[in-house]
């Protein structure tokens, strides 16, 4: 794209998506990095790559992608020092977990915004982001969005902001349920006899493994479930146990609407 990017926080999702931007490409020398907390291994990275870094936003300079990723809790504080930096042509790209397209436009004005939810293995280049674009956006905007979002996964857009809410609650959350199912099968395998440390990388491998063939396979997960499910056997009685009509097919929807009626209140 042309013009400055600035990047507000450069933690965890934020140092993940500047990652992605350099292999993929993007011009270091057009990326700002405004990040009063970074530390000096951070610093030092932001040298080498030739990335510009500031603690704050520079006076008299507008951007054409201002892209927030810093926390929920101190986005109020921090916007105001940012509204500068917000010309007619910036779009705006938060990846905040449950600050509304309203709560930035009551501190940065009506301008081209897009809110977008990715999840954690956008630090391993594997996520996955749902996103949504107010209506100030042009389809060139967006395209730029689009590219600089793909670099951590595949990007899903959403026909309405609230949508952005059961993304949360699906894939926004999601990792944390896949990380507990390792759990659960983990201490499942050391009550049926192995050492918690075997049954630990059994589990874990097991579900990387799995993750691994339906991200390269073209079936779909009901297809690969059924092509290791053979009848009488050992899956199929598992199987039988977690597709009963009270098991996890109920509990899950339980899941996603708690965690969809959270991110509703969160961005209230």
């Amino acid at each position: 794209m042309s013009g400055l990017i600035a990047l507000v926080g450069a933690g965890n999702m934020g140092g993940a998506m500047l990652s992605g931007w350099l292999k993929n490409g993007v011009d270091p020398s057009s990326i700002l990095v405004i990040d009063p907390g970074a530390n000096d291994a951070a610093k030092a990275r932001f040298q080498e790559a030739g990335v510009q870094h500031v603690t704050e936003a520079p006076v008299n300079t507008t951007v054409s992608l201002l892209f927030l990723a810093v926390k929920p809790q101190i986005m109020a504080a921090a916007l105001p020092s940012l509204k500068n930096l917000v010309g007619s042509d910036t779009v705006v790209v938060s990846v905040a977990a449950g600050k509304t397209l309203a709560f930035m436009e009551s501190h940065l004005g009506a301008v081209a915004m897009v809110r977008a939810m990715p999840n954690t293995p956008a630090m391993v280049g594997r996520g996955i982001t749902g996103a949504y674009a107010n209506g100030l956006v042009s389809e060139a905007q967006r395209a730029t969005v689009h590219d600089l979002l793909k670099v951590s996964g595949p990007v899903e857009w959403v026909a309405s902001e609230s949508d952005i809410d059961a993304v949360t609650a699906v894939s926004g959350s999601g990792p944390a349920y896949v990380f507990y199912l390792v759990e659960c099968m983990a201490e499942a395998g050391r009550k049926a006899g192995l050492p918690a440390d075997l049954a630990m990388r059994l589990a874990r491998e097991t579900v990387a493994g799995a993750g691994e063939l339906l991200h390269q396979s073209s079936d779909d997960a009901a297809t690969l479930r059924k092509n290791v499910t053979s009848p009488g056997g050992t899956t199929a009685a598992a199987l039988s146990v977690l597709m009963a009509d009270d098991a996890m097919q109920p509990l899950f929807d339980a899941a996603i609407a708690a965690a969809k009626t959270r991110a509703e209140e969160l961005a209230s």
